[in-house]
């Protein structure tokens, strides 16, 4: 059907209204209703009990980042709900119970101060880390306080660097100087929400004399700058995020700023005396030409003076991507992506020429499996972090060093529901313009293919994020230990297969990444592993837009959808919070050309009475404000209109998580898994 007309009226608007009396009264009479039926099935109670000491378990892994000697780690348990950021050092780590030192305790901060914190992380002053910036939000939001910290006194400074709350970027330049870009004003914010002009804020002086170093345009994405603080090589640099996918820097050289002349779309960075620029797309330059999703490198100051060689440091395949750098002090450490599993691939410099060694962790052979790097001390050290995980297989936390030497096994997640019996199947379903797409499916090795087996497809599709093996405590818990078959769709739009995978889909292309899940799901009715009737569907965000587009195409093939923190209003989604910074990605609804192929897959103007549809459950959160909750409202209020039965479930606090502790966390997943537990079960 043709797209709705751009001029239609909005019946719904006033359910944009986030702490709108009447939005908020709908949204309560909604809650209950979805509590009511949900939270008095059969086995809620035990789920939510089961989930929630998962999620307070003192046995998961205690991630943990160097800053200063000492490994700093943020956790929940059940005795700390907002939870403890606390540190250790790293022959304490390595124990099994490590002696923590706690920084702050955000329980009784939140009680002593009478708000609702949530923590938002720390910039560091480095390489010192005397000092640090910490982010509390209010409920979990992307907005968020700053506030000075001192390390070792362990305590806020008084009189110290503070900003209210708002989506500020914030980088030290020295003890007594940062960059900062918030809200200064009107006029200081992009149309997406985030920062656009960044200033130099000076110790004791009044954040309005700080002085102006950058500024972008209203319509870019954001501004921000930052100090690399590697002794020798340090540089400050500014960013103009131009777009999601484009950008402009610049490296600041006394008080001027000099561009360096990269592609527009693609990411550079520093390492000590070199650069490194990961491309999107080809690039032909000094007479060569580079490919679409390759790493290069080049001495850093022959680049920013226009005249350089550069090292061709990975070359994408068919089936191979680049899916991370993590740097250290001597090395790079590359994350690759090949058919959707993760293999790492140490690069070092040795007579000016670059040298690749392969990675092997113990026991890394012949799993479906995920791997994620993160340094231990970039500056000063080569050691740094892996994580190790599959479907099936508790996540594994090593320390390795870069030049050699045998990964150490520092900490095992345990197993927290039992995979003795299951087996992970990657299979290809072939979308109707003939792309192969892969898929995960996890299921009993007794498994029937009859039709008969309740499945839960999860998918994304989007913002070239990858979907790889992991090791789903929760999902595990509550659907594939009760004899449940969870499939991941590896779709186009993610980054499964680099930056080509990612823009087969975008913009104008976005249906193929709806063809492709669809062509999944038909795939696993073929195969015999399920059928309309047990078949259900899960995303969110991104891919909240994702199974409400299929919603409204393919209804006949679902029995359930899970719709959590979604984008649906395609027609407004670009005047809502942070969505204008999202247009590289789905176009412009404004521009008459773009809404007609947006508006034919817009979840929202797709739905219709008369036609039967899936039932639905959708989450969201009163304080998200990345994706505002009144797509989730407008879209079921429109369902419920139209006379389709649905349940709709909004978190007061939670932001784009859904969910701000454990507490709630739990109760979130309780809520969705026992859906799909009525839907496909029953």
């Amino acid at each position: 059907m043709p797209p709705p007309s751009q001029d239609a009226a909005d019946p719904y608007l006033w359910l944009e209204e986030v702490e709108g009396e009447r939005a908020l009264a709908w949204v309560a009479g909604q809650n209950a209703l979805a509590e009511g039926e949900l939270e008095a099935s059969p086995g809620f109670d035990a789920l939510r009990t089961r989930l929630r000491g998962i999620l307070d378990s003192t046995a998961k892994i205690p991630y943990a980042g160097c800053h200063g000697g000492l490994l700093y780690n943020f956790w929940r348990d059940a005795a700390h709900p907002r939870g403890l950021w606390r540190r250790t050092t790293l022959d304490q780590y390595r124990l099994p119970e490590p002696g923590w030192e706690t920084v702050i305790d955000l329980d009784a901060l939140a009680r002593l101060e009478g708000e609702n914190w949530v923590w938002g992380g720390a910039t560091w002053l480095e390489p010192t880390a005397e000092r640090c910036l910490v982010s509390l939000s209010r409920g979990g939001g992307d907005a968020h306080v700053l506030r000075e910290f001192d390390l070792a006194g362990r305590q806020f400074v008084a009189g110290g660097f503070a900003l209210p709350e708002a989506k500020s970027d914030v980088a030290w330049i020295d003890r007594d100087t940062l960059f900062v870009g918030t809200d200064f004003g009107p006029g200081s914010l992009t149309e997406s929400g985030y920062p656009r002009i960044v200033k130099q804020w000076r110790r004791g002086t009044p954040l309005a004399a700080a002085i102006t170093v950058f500024e972008a345009r209203p319509d870019d994405l954001s501004a921000c700058a930052w100090k690399d603080a590697t002794p020798g090589f340090e540089r400050e640099f500014v960013l103009r995020q131009a777009g999601f996918y484009s950008s402009e820097l610049f490296v600041r050289r006394g008080g001027s700023l000099v561009k360096l002349t990269k592609p527009a779309d693609a990411n550079a960075f520093a390492v000590r005396d070199q650069v490194v620029i990961e491309l999107r797309s080809d690039w032909e330059t000094g007479g060569a030409r580079y490919p679409q999703g390759a790493l290069l490198a080049a001495d850093f100051d022959a680049f920013v003076a226009g005249a350089c060689a550069f090292a061709l440091l990975f070359t994408p395949t068919p089936t191979s991507s680049l899916d991370g750098v993590t740097v250290t002090r001597d090395a790079l450490l590359l994350t690759v992506l090949d058919k959707v599993s993760n293999r790492i691939v140490e690069l070092r410099r040795a007579g000016g020429a670059w040298e690749s060694h392969p990675v092997a962790l113990p026991g890394s052979g012949g799993t479906h499996a995920a791997l994620d790097t993160w340094a231990y001390d970039r500056v000063a050290s080569n050691r740094y972090f892996v994580s190790r995980t599959s479907f099936t297989e508790p996540t594994t936390l090593y320390l390795a060093q870069a030049g050699g030497g045998e990964p150490e096994a520092l900490k095992a997640m345990p197993a927290f529901f039992d995979a003795g019996g299951l087996r992970v199947e990657q299979f290809e379903a072939c979308s109707p313009d003939g792309a192969r797409v892969p898929y995960f499916a996890v299921m009993a090795r007794a498994t029937r293919l009859d039709g008969s087996n309740p499945t839960l497809l999860y998918g994304y599709g989007g913002f070239e994020v990858a979907l790889k093996p992991s090791y789903g405590a929760i999902s595990g818990s509550a659907w594939l230990e009760d004899g449940g078959v969870y499939v991941v769709a590896n779709i186009r739009g993610g980054g499964e297969f680099g930056p080509r995978w990612h823009q087969a889909a975008l913009k104008q292309h976005r249906q193929r990444a709806f063809d492709d899940f669809i062509a999944v799901a038909e795939d696993l009715i073929a195969r015999g592993i399920s059928s309309p009737r047990r078949l259900g569907i899960m995303g969110g965000s991104n891919g909240g837009l994702l199974v409400g587009a299929v919603l409204a195409q393919r209804p006949e093939l679902f029995n359930a959808v899970v719709c959590q923190v979604p984008l649906l209003d395609m027609r407004r989604y670009h005047l809502l919070l942070a969505g204008a910074s999202w247009m590289d990605e789905y176009g412009d609804p404004d521009d008459p050309a773009q809404w007609a192929w947006i508006g034919r897959y817009s979840p929202y103007h797709q739905v219709q009475a008369g036609r039967r549809y899936p039932r639905i459950l959708f989450t969201t959160s009163t304080r998200d404000d990345r994706v505002h909750p009144g797509h989730a409202r407008k879209m079921a209020a429109r369902m419920l209109e139209q006379g389709h039965e649905l349940l709709y479930w909004e978190n007061l606090e939670g932001g784009h998580a859904g969910a701000a502790d454990n507490a709630q966390t739990a109760r979130m997943w309780a809520l969705a898994w026992t859906f799909l537990r009525r839907q496909l079960r029953n």
